[in-house]
């Protein structure tokens, strides 16, 4: 196994924003280059940077760049202004919101001390990834196979992973491992960057249809699941990508342990339930189009779907504390329980 999964999705480097240009993958690897502060809001917003934690540092990255643009005779608000702009690039993804909070509150002293609050977050999730591949190492025994649904490997935090960071630990660690990828419709991050960083880390893999999971569990070839998060209310609820409430439910009635696994920036301690997350809807084409490589090596994007239809497209799902049996964090692992005591 490469330590690829080490590297970073998202840097800065030359008082520049450097991240993995996820829409490329996998067949294109690209570095995406941002030098103010809407570059980056375009980057989050039209996910060449996705994941909740990568999003988080891109959010805390733009606040920082927004404070050195800023003009000294309207410094206070153009930075309040661009924190506004910052947020509403992507609603849902509580990483986002704690990146450029913890970096405004900074910025209001000065610029340079928002560039060390921003190159602090980032740090501090990378080192959340590390620690949430540990901890979730802990409860995979040899011969798991595990299903995750969506993204959340090196792409999805600034290091290392959520979701997929206790599957690299136990691939280091000799483990034998299966892991069931479903494909993540309508985007198909499964299938286009899940699917890449398992074959990078040398980890056997499938990529499987959405509707194909439920089958799965019901003939007893899945033994856990583990997805990330974009948002943890006080009671655990969990807001991730669409598609995640359905396998939480049938994981609950095959008797399968499901985790989530997201560093604490990802919990909501003002979110009481489920019910206050605001959900993201993206623009239809997304269903009604797929992008591909065709097989001359050209990315196309082809109409998969009636001319004439329309498409909803909510980007998230909300997975009731009930069906979770635990959360993975950087402190360990946690019942819905103990979330609220925590955050006292």
């Amino acid at each position: 196994m490469n330590n690829n999964f080490e590297k970073r999705s998202i840097w800065l480097e030359n008082r520049k924003v450097y991240m993995i240009e996820q829409n490329l993958l996998p067949h294109k690897y690209e570095i995406f280059i941002s030098e103010n502060y809407k570059k980056t809001c375009f980057a989050i917003k039209t996910m060449i940077v996705r994941g909740a934690g990568a999003i988080g540092a891109a959010g805390a990255f733009a606040m920082w760049q927004a404070a050195n643009e800023a003009p000294k005779n309207n410094y206070n608000n153009f930075i309040e202004k661009a924190k506004e702009e910052i947020e509403a690039t992507r609603p849902t993804a509580r990483d986002l919101f704690s990146g450029v909070e913890s970096v405004y509150e900074k910025a209001v002293i000065s610029p340079e001390e928002a560039l060390k609050a921003a190159q602090k977050f980032a740090d501090k999730n990378a080192e959340a990834g590390k620690k949430i591949g540990k901890y979730g190492n802990s409860i995979i025994e040899d011969y798991t196979n595990i299903l995750t649904h969506c993204n959340a490997g090196r792409l999805a935090l600034v290091a290392h992973g959520s979701a997929l960071a206790p599957i690299y630990e136990a691939h280091k660690s000799s483990k034998k491992l299966f892991v069931y990828v479903d494909e993540t419709r309508p985007r198909n991050q499964g299938a286009r960057l899940t699917a890449w960083e398992l074959n990078e880390a040398g980890i056997r893999h499938a990529i499987i249809p959405d509707n194909a999971a439920a089958w799965y569990m019901s003939q007893g070839k899945i033994n856990m699941v583990i997805t990330g998060a974009d948002r943890i209310a006080t009671n655990g609820d969990t807001a991730n990508k669409i598609g995640t409430l359905e396998k939480a439910i049938a994981a609950k009635e095959y008797g399968i342990p499901f985790y989530i696994a997201a560093p604490l920036s990802t919990f909501d301690k003002e979110c009481k339930t489920g019910k206050e997350i605001p959900i993201e809807e993206r623009d239809q084409n997304e269903v009604l189009y797929q992008k591909g490589q065709d097989k001359d090596g050209i990315i196309r994007e082809v109409l998969v779907a009636s001319p004439d239809s329309e498409a909803l497209n909510p980007a998230f799902d909300v997975t009731p504390a009930k069906f979770i049996t635990g959360y993975i964090t950087e402190i360990g692992i946690i019942t819905s329980e103990q979330i609220a005591e925590i955050f006292k």
